[in-house]
């Protein structure tokens, strides 16, 4: 069971949110991030994740393209509301130019393609969280 708005919103840590299909892929990062004090919330589709969203404070989602059912840009095309607001770092196996640029039209915090690096993964979360205004008081993942 995930924790609620209100719950997370007491940890002292940012919230990262992984939407991703592959197991091992949201494991490895959960275990990466949780490494770092990191608070992570992981779901095997986008459906899953819009259904158990609850707005939280500073927060981001780490996003794959390749999803069953819709892709990760079609998802973040569709959503609003406070999901609107969330930094998004897209992360994508079969990366090309139109997903990048549909990517930077969506205004995407970062696109990193598989494999990524601890560090460049680190930097992109960094960066996201800046650019929330609530996460001022919240300590970021070290560099």
């Amino acid at each position: 069971m995930q924790p609620k708005a209100e719950e997370r919103s007491k940890v002292q840590s940012p919230t990262i949110f992984i939407v991703d299909d592959d197991d091992a892929v949201r494991d490895s990062l959960k275990l990466l991030l949780e490494s770092y004090g990191m608070t992570v919330e992981d779901y095997g589709s986008a459906a899953e994740f819009k259904n158990s969203y609850r707005p939280g404070v500073c927060e981001c989602l780490i996003l794959d393209q390749h999803l069953p059912g819709v892709t990760g840009l079609d998802f973040l095309s569709s959503v609003g509301g406070p999901l609107a607001h969330l930094p998004v770092i897209l992360m994508t196996g079969r990366g090309d130019r139109a997903i990048r640029d549909r990517a930077t039209q969506l205004d995407v915090s970062a696109y990193l393609e598989k494999p990524i690096g601890d560090g460049i993964l680190m930097t992109a979360i960094r960066r996201a969280l800046d650019q929330r205004q609530d996460c001022d008081q919240a300590p970021t993942p070290p560099l």
